[in-house]
């Protein structure tokens, strides 16, 4: 069941692929790619597992 819609899920995707690139762009050795996949999953997936703990959805009610 989605729970991410609108401009959350843009701005999910943007950061997302923002921070991979940054992270690929310092290199050695980091791991921020690893948290910027997830952001940009739960924008791609429009599933995010803490708005499902806190019973948060942004997604428009049809």
């Amino acid at each position: 069941m989605a729970n991410v819609g609108g401009v959350d899920r843009v701005l999910r995707i943007i950061i997302g692929i923002a921070v991979i690139a940054a992270s690929l762009y310092v290199g050695d050795n980091n791991l921020w790619w690893i948290l910027g996949a997830v952001i940009l999953a739960t924008g791609v997936f429009r599933f995010c597992g803490l708005y499902k703990l806190i019973g948060v959805n942004t997604c428009k009610v049809s």
